[in-house]
């Protein structure tokens, strides 16, 4: 089972694209060393305000896809300086 998620967001008090590295950074690091996911900044990289980013998660149950997509949306739910705009999940499986 693969599973992808992609959260739009606003960063309000950003003034400057370093300032927006700053608050994504943490998300993208904390998600990577905590939950088995892929995490990157896909769109918008070049307004300050605004950011897309993508989690994939792969694993044979779709429980544990679940599992680990919920924990990285609650991550970002709960980061500081941040304000989700949209969520959307895509799932693939094989048979």
């Amino acid at each position: 089972m693969i599973g992808a998620l992609e959260i739009e967001l606003h960063l309000p008090a950003v003034r400057s694209l370093k300032e927006k590295r700053a608050v994504l950074r943490p998300i993208i690091e904390s998600s990577r060393s905590r939950y088995r996911v892929a995490i990157a900044e896909t769109g918008y990289q070049d307004l300050h305000q605004r950011a897309v980013i993508e989690v994939a998660a792969v694993a044979s149950a779709g429980r544990v896809v679940t599992e680990e997509l919920d924990a990285v949306e609650r991550l970002v739910w709960s980061s500081p300086g941040v304000e989700v705009i949209a969520s959307r999940r895509w799932w693939s499986e094989e048979e």
